[in-house]
């Protein structure tokens, strides 16, 4: 049975809580914890160039995660805060076994597969990327 409204509104629901996720991310690197303190921290997992990658990841996830909620570039930014995701699983987590209480890849993981989701299932009609798609029509 197909139902399509079921399934757009589950889509807008799945990227409005991912985004919002990102952003509050975002948010806290930048203005509460510091993108200074946030580079210290990621200097001492040995994250390459902290400094930049501490910013990077602060505006990827601020930008990226509104990108997601409103539904514009929804596929493309998916997959590049994926590799975000999985890239601090790698980084961080991974060493650390799977439960997210002793610091383990759960949390990371569950990102990267439900931005993959998106990948693969599109924004849904609930977006800004089909709003846009029917003017170009």
């Amino acid at each position: 049975m197909d139902r399509p409204a079921v399934r757009d509104a589950a889509l807008l629901i799945f990227r409005a809580v991912l985004g919002l996720v990102f952003v509050a991310h975002g948010v806290d690197r930048i203005f509460f914890t510091g993108i200074s303190a946030t580079a210290a921290q990621f200097a001492q997992w040995s994250i390459p160039q902290p400094g930049i990658s501490a910013w990077l990841a602060a505006v990827l996830e601020m930008v990226g995660g509104s990108l997601l909620v409103i539904g514009l570039l929804t596929t493309a930014v998916a997959g590049v805060l994926a590799l975000l995701a999985a890239a601090a699983g790698y980084f961080v987590h991974f060493d650390n076994g799977i439960f997210y209480g002793h610091g383990g890849f759960e949390y990371p993981l569950v990102l990267t597969v439900s931005l993959l989701m998106i990948v693969v299932f599109g924004a849904g009609r609930a977006s800004l990327d089909e709003v846009l798609s029917r003017v170009e029509s």
